[in-house]
């Protein structure tokens, strides 16, 4: 598995795409409104909206990303970071965030390779 990360609109999806030559029908693009996990595709996109649609419905988030692991060992996965700026008011949202933390957390130790964006610059910090 790689783990690619950063902040909004850094260029990940970009990268991925020129680096691993990815095309549309490879990539599963997650929603925060399907709990389904996504599998089966090279490329999955933006796996934090599909943490924050499994703390909407209040699911066990580290389970499901563990799943979510074993299931995708040879995926490029692709995360915005939520980490950082103000922490959110809204209860719903610093779980999200939290959970979105702690599933980077457990991808990038379980992933052979771990690429952070920033100004779509890639630096490789795994």
């Amino acid at each position: 598995m790689i783990l690619i990360f950063g902040g909004v609109y850094q260029g990940m999806l970009d990268y991925a795409v020129e680096r691993f030559g990815a095309a549309g029908d490879e990539i599963y693009r997650c929603s925060d409104d399907s709990i389904y996990e996504p599998e089966g595709k090279n490329v999955i996109y933006e796996l934090d909206k599909w943490i924050l649609a499994l703390v909407r419905e209040g699911l066990d988030t580290g389970a499901a990303v563990r799943r979510f692991a074993d299931n995708n060992r040879d995926a490029v996965v692709i995360s915005n970071d939520v980490s950082g700026g103000v922490v959110p008011e809204d209860p719903v949202m610093r779980k999200w965030r939290e959970a979105t933390g702690r599933a980077l957390t457990l991808i990038a130790q379980e992933s052979d390779e771990v690429v952070r964006l920033f100004c779509g610059i890639p630096t490789k910090l795994k």
